[in-house]
């Protein structure tokens, strides 16, 4: 089950929770129908989608059901679950910067604007969502992929591509009639992921 919370161990105010294996990591992007349904039948990324442009990845399904709106927004209608090589997630976690200015972690906006130009990704941390898509007060990870960790996203990371789209329509429809278990027993599966140390704004572990 998905998005449990121990009252003994409460979330940490920013940790990745995602779907993974020894492996591989799942993450969640949404798309138009003309990209997303040839990309999850070959398992792959087409030509048409731009690898010179930023791309945002989302470990978490239910941040991904808040930004496309379970899958209705248009340009959103096909969720996709992309599964990736955890080695490439993790290069691209410690080669990032984070997206805003944080004078905790930057010494001044000039080295953070510096490291913004120069970084192949970018991390934010925002508020994770519950099933009614409403903000929960621990943050949970968006990465943007540009320019070598994009290329590299499409064309080396990727493992496999699979169309959720209907499963977000099922747990959706679940959250309507109001059977919040049965939604919730929809869920993928995530758990902490045990990112690099690098990774900027994770927060400590907690004991």
């Amino acid at each position: 089950m998905s998005h449990q919370r121990n009252p003994r161990h409460p979330e940490p105010p920013r940790r990745i929770r995602a779907a993974h294996t020894a492996t591989t990591v799942t993450v969640y992007q949404a798309y138009a129908p003309s990209l997303g349904l040839p990309a999850a039948r070959d398992g792959r990324f087409p030509p048409a989608w731009k690898r010179e442009r930023m791309t945002w990845i989302k470990p978490s399904f239910l941040w991904m059901m808040y930004r496309c709106g379970w899958a209705t927004k248009p340009d959103q209608e096909r969720v996709l679950a992309v599964e990736i090589d955890r080695t490439g997630f993790d290069w691209a976690l410690g080669h990032a910067c984070l997206s805003h200015y944080d004078p905790a972690v930057h010494p001044d906006r000039d080295t953070w604007k510096h490291q913004l130009r120069n970084s192949p990704a970018r991390i934010q941390w925002d508020p994770e969502r519950d099933l009614h898509l409403a903000p929960l007060p621990h943050r949970s990870l968006q990465l943007g992929l540009a320019g070598e960790a994009s290329r590299r996203y499409a064309d080396e990371w990727t493992v496999a591509i699979r169309d959720v789209t209907p499963l977000a329509h099922k747990i959706h429809a679940l959250v309507r009639e109001g059977d919040t278990a049965a939604a919730t027993a929809l869920l993928p599966e995530e758990r902490p992921y045990p990112a690099p140390a690098e990774t900027p704004g994770l927060s400590p572990v907690p004991a």
